[in-house]
């Protein structure tokens, strides 16, 4: 197994500097945001440590030669738009932006592209299945056609939407086990599957060890993100209230690592466990995004071998 970091929360940095500073201090992979350039669409998104716009063959060895010269490699390209906006103008650009994504994987040699599927938040779970149906297939395709793997993230994404706040609806459909079982006997491929993070689990009250295990042919890629629930505030707002849970870094939330990660063994997972840091505390300056990363490299490497 391997320890990485998702570049998004460096937004200041360019790729060959977060490859020679990541190498230093003893992380294996990255996994590159890749969002369209200029577009900051919510916070943690926007970023973009390679134009896949303009990415050519040349461009792509380049990258290549950068990554090997500090033996470090990509475990996946980020993109986690939504896939599925009431916006249909706004989808075809996310979808057409995707693409771009998966065809530069594909001439970086890279065999995985993490997404979410999204959810338009003012529809039922079922309209939004049914809209998986139609739109999700045809991208799952194009995924194939280019041998890459697709990614679906599982986190709800309870955000503003629309100038209205969407939560607890959410703007992503792929957040528990009973909604991935069916999208998977929707499109069975064996290209389409999950970024895991057992932090978005965790507040929904779902196990995710067992989810792990219900689902380990199926983990494509794994996320390290922690969520702290603050009992306080839900005696005081509810399930529905907000504020209640807390992003924070892996190992300062109530994630048990040392069990999720026995489980990933337990299963055959062996690839990257990718930190994705969404830590306010840790943040507001380069050297506290670093240091947070950090702490949080010495509390997993025991785990990883």
């Amino acid at each position: 197994m391997k320890l990485g970091f998702l570049t998004a929360c460096f937004p200041n940095l360019e790729l060959e500097d977060l490859v020679r500073w990541g190498s230093k201090e003893g992380f294996q992979m990255v996994e590159v945001a890749c969002w369209p350039r200029g577009e900051v669409e919510r916070k943690y998104a926007g970023v973009s440590h390679i134009d896949v716009e303009n990415l050519n063959e040349e461009k792509a060895a380049e990258i290549r030669e950068t990554l090997a010269s500090h033996k470090m490699a990509i475990s996946s390209l980020a993109y986690y738009p939504n896939n599925l906006d009431p916006d249909l103008q706004a989808r075809e650009h996310c979808h057409a932006h995707l693409k771009k994504v998966i065809e530069a994987a594909s001439k970086l040699n890279i065999d995985i592209v993490g997404t979410f599927v999204g959810r338009d938040p003012y529809k039922t779970v079922e309209e939004n299945l049914r809209s998986f149906q139609k739109v999700f297939p045809d991208i799952v395709k194009f995924s194939e056609d280019h041998n890459v793997r697709l990614a679906i993230e599982n986190c709800p994404m309870g955000v503003e939407h629309g100038g209205k706040a969407s939560w607890p609806t959410g703007t992503n459909l792929a957040y528990s086990p009973d909604i991935w079982t069916r999208m998977f006997d929707v499109i069975p491929s064996r290209y389409f599957g999950l970024n895991f993070d057992p932090s978005h689990l965790i507040w929904q009250g779902i196990d995710y060890v067992k989810a792990v295990k219900d689902f380990k042919d199926k983990i494509f890629h794994m996320h390290a993100k922690d969520t702290k629930i603050d009992k306080d505030v839900l005696s005081r707002v509810g399930i529905f209230g907000t504020g209640w849970w807390i992003n924070k870094l892996p190992g300062l939330g109530d994630v048990n690592w040392s069990r999720c990660i026995s489980t990933l063994y337990e299963v055959g997972y062996d690839y990257v466990i990718s930190i994705e840091h969404e830590d306010e505390a840790w943040e507001g300056e380069e050297g506290k995004i670093k240091r947070g990363l950090l702490l949080v490299r010495d509390i997993l490497n025991p785990y990883i071998r």
